[in-house]
């Protein structure tokens, strides 16, 4: 059986733990609540084993270790909590791991092969991730270092976990744990350098558009300014996801200590529970949709993409196959843009004009972000704050003002050669009246002129 791809990006910083921070770990309560989220979906998946990779395992320069231990335990007594936490091992996918690994050509040792690597002892960088994600001690356990081994060598170990999963039939998520620049603030632990920030956008933009594989193609010399730890987890789960892009969802991201934290999920399977959609942003903020470093849908994601490369980044094309099961063949497209609250641009289609809805999103997309006439251009600039929502509309039916709820259902007005169209469940439209009046506004018609209404629902997605 195929192994269903479940991936989670974790960071580890101890303080996170109350035992070792005390009140400062709520200084990053946007990490902790994500984490609560990727542990409630991981409990939905129930996996028989977790596999995780970790920067502070112990490690060899030349080859990958896998640990095959029967039984994993450590504690974060030098951070100042002695607890011990033990986790059930699981060799027999250990074992498999190990030889298709070594199938791929590359280099791997057992770690019970060799007393000083210390099998079985888990480091801070495994215990943190486990402590939120696994708190029940519900799931085996195997454990995986990094090596000095090049990008392409970690995402083949990657695709090693997920063959020999499918191999045993064995139910794996795989954690790759690993925290992002550490040197993002003067005061930061490995000191300050300009680019850090840039490395982290680059990190986030890579995994919230699903395309892993673009993280072993960063400028080298932004990754060596940004002090980096998790880089080669991540491209492991790349590997683990073999796809491109895969289907993400960034749960949070903050560096309130000079050291980026980035939780996300990677896979189909790791976005099914409804337990992790990203709770509602602050009202000050505006929103109105998706926005970079949030969940994004698919679809959303998609018209993200699009404007982007639109407006000039080379890196990723918009891939206009949709693989969300419930969403339409075909269908009228709506992509509305917003910024600090305020409306940015939007255009769409009534009904399908193009073959596939990917190419019905692609085009509205782009003409929301550079041709809508009430606005100038859309910007490179302006993206890393922009709002996107897309409202997939079902088949219109006529009706009459009775019929209509302006929360529920959208309307479109026509008289002769002119129309109007009005999307359902907008800010200051509460009652059919302020719906009817903008939607004849829109169309040029005064209310005393002979119309037809007709109504209809979408589906919204952020």
């Amino acid at each position: 059986m195929k192994t269903p791809v479940f991936g989670i990006i974790s960071p580890h910083p101890p303080i996170f733990v109350e035992r070792v921070g005390g009140s400062r770990s709520h200084v990053t309560q946007d990490s902790l609540d994500a984490l609560s989220r990727a542990a409630a979906a991981l409990a939905r998946y129930e996996p028989h084993t977790v596999v995780l990779m970790s920067p502070h395992a112990p490690a060899l320069s030349d080859a990958f270790l896998v640990d095959d231990s029967v039984s994993l335990s450590g504690s974060l007594a030098q951070f100042g909590d002695p607890v011990v936490r033990t986790w059930k091992g699981d060799p027999d996918l250990a074992y498999a791991i190990a030889r298709e690994i070594a199938s791929s050509g590359r280099p791997v040792v057992l770690r019970t092969e060799d007393k000083r690597l210390d099998p079985g002892h888990l480091d801070h960088a495994s215990l943190v991730p486990l402590e939120f994600l696994d708190p029940g001690r519900a799931y085996h356990l195997v454990v995986l270092s990094l090596s000095n081994l090049g990008y392409a060598a970690h995402r083949d170990v990657g695709a090693a976990v997920a063959l020999a999963a499918e191999k045993l039939d064995r139910k794996v998520a795989f954690v790759a744990s690993g925290d992002l620049s550490h040197r993002l603030t003067p005061d930061a632990p490995a000191g300050y350098s300009p680019r850090a920030a840039e490395l982290d956008e680059e990190i986030v933009s890579c995994v919230e558009q699903g395309h892993l594989s673009d993280l072993a193609h960063i400028d080298p010399s932004l990754i060596e300014a940004g002090g980096e730890c998790g880089l080669r987890s991540f491209i492991a789960l790349g590997g683990f996801a073999n796809s491109d892009p895969v289907p993400t969802r960034v749960l949070s991201y903050e560096g309130p200590w000079g050291v980026g934290y980035l939780t996300a999920l990677v896979g189909s399977e790791a976005l099914r529970s409804d337990d992790v959609q990203a709770p509602a942003r602050t009202p000050d903020r505006g929103s109105k949709g998706g926005a970079p470093g949030d969940y994004e849908s698919e679809i959303v994601r998609l018209a993200r993409v699009a404007i982007s490369a639109h407006l000039g980044d080379t890196r990723h094309a918009p891939d206009t196959h949709l693989v969300d099961p419930r969403l339409p063949a075909r269908a009228g497209v709506f992509v509305s843009l917003h910024r600090g609250g305020e409306l940015r641009g939007c255009i769409g289609t009534i009904s399908p004009t193009r073959e596939r809805l990917g190419e019905e999103v692609v085009a509205n997309a782009v003409e929301a972000a550079v041709h809508d006439p009430r606005f100038p251009p859309l910007t490179r600039e302006e993206l890393h704050d922009l709002d996107i929502k897309v409202d997939v509309l079902h088949p219109a039916e006529p009706a009459t003002a009775d019929d209509l709820d302006p929360k529920r259902y959208g309307v479109i007005v026509t008289s002769g050669w002119r129309r109007g169209l009005l999307l359902p469940d907008l800010e200051g439209v509460e009652d059919v009246q302020t719906q009817l009046a903008i939607a004849l506004r829109k169309a040029g018609i005064s209310p005393d002129e002979p119309y037809t209404i007709e109504r209809f629902r979408v589906d919204r997605y952020t």
